[in-house]
């Protein structure tokens, strides 16, 4: 499953250039996966609660292709692209208009209690299977 949610630049995104800060593509891609979990109903303060369980990224490969700028509205586009025992990987991109500004591929790591990388639960990650169909 794919996801997109559409977001709007504000002043605080920016640069004195009037531009996306680097660093702020990175919320709006966190905002997306965050998303696309609550998409498929998957609680992550619940998980924490009742497993110890959270995602934490592991590692980012970033494209800045073109920039966004103040009162723009983006599109932030989620899609799984491999799942493993115990890391989601995922590819996103920032479009405006249907131009690529930012494309990004990462992976996620399931994380239990004490911070140590743990395997996903089974129905979580049937969840995420179902997803990818």
């Amino acid at each position: 499953m794919s996801h997109s949610m559409i977001l709007r630049v504000y002043y605080e995104d920016t640069d004195l250039a009037g531009i996306v800060y680097y660093a702020n593509y990175l919320k709006f891609i966190e905002r997306g996966r965050s998303e696309w979990l609550r998409a498929l109903g998957i609680d992550q303060a619940a998980l924490k609660r009742q497993a110890g369980l959270v995602f934490a990224v592991r590692r980012i490969e970033a494209d800045y292709l073109r920039p966004a700028r103040f009162d723009d509205l983006v599109q932030v586009a989620t899609r799984l692209d491999m799942l493993s025992a115990a890391r989601i990987m995922m590819d996103q991109t920032v479009t405006r208009d249907g131009e690529v500004l930012f494309a990004a591929r990462v992976t996620i790591a399931c994380l239990d209690a004490r911070g140590r990388p743990t395997r996903l639960p089974a129905p979580l990650a049937a969840i995420l299977r179902k997803a990818d169909d």
